[in-house]
């Protein structure tokens, strides 16, 4: 069944075709999650509620754009949905300039300590981080999804720039002396 074929079976509430889909999306949806998500437990509940609005808002999908695209925002959005009401992104400094730069040597920092250092970084930080490195949202689009302003998402994601760059060189600094 074409992709095409399956989204209308799912707006006519086909349960089968709602199960492909999940099916289909799934796996790639709950990486999203998992990113925006304090924990695994969250990161299902969070992906379970996306999928929820997905099938409850499929009817507004016109085709245009990609599906997925679609799917991915309404799985962003949902999981963030449950932060907006709280205060916690603050302005560190609205005035910065300088992106940090660290020089990275492939063999001495792995895909694994990056992912696992924004992981552990303060869920506010990690949101915005995530937003704009990972997913490509501007800080327009960040403040509108979050309810702050540009300022407050440009300063939070210099502070988690500012917290990997740390990690980073600390975790440098850690192998030379090992290696010594």
């Amino acid at each position: 069944m074409s992709l095409e074929k399956l989204i209308l079976q799912c707006k006519k509430q086909d349960i089968r075709a709602q199960e492909k889909l999940y099916r289909m999306y799934s796996g790639k949806l709950f990486g999203l999650c998992l990113k925006y998500s304090n924990n695994y437990q969250q990161a299902e509940d969070n992906l379970q509620d996306g999928f929820m609005t997905i099938f409850n808002k499929i009817d507004q999908y016109g085709d245009k754009g990609s599906f997925e695209g679609w799917m991915k925002r309404i799985v962003i959005n949902t999981t963030l949905q449950k932060h907006r009401k709280e205060k916690y992104f603050e302005i560190i400094n609205e005035n910065i300039l300088e992106d940090p730069v660290v020089e990275i040597d492939d063999e001495e920092i792995t895909t694994d300590f990056l992912l696992e250092s924004i992981h552990k970084l303060p869920e506010r930080y990690r949101q915005i981080f995530n937003l704009y490195a990972l997913d490509g949202f501007s800080h327009k689009e960040i403040a509108d999804m979050l309810n702050i302003s540009v300022g407050s998402s440009k300063s939070n994601l210099a502070r988690a720039r500012n917290i990997l760059k740390e990690k980073i060189e600390n975790h440098l600094n850690d192998n030379k002396v090992q290696s010594l």
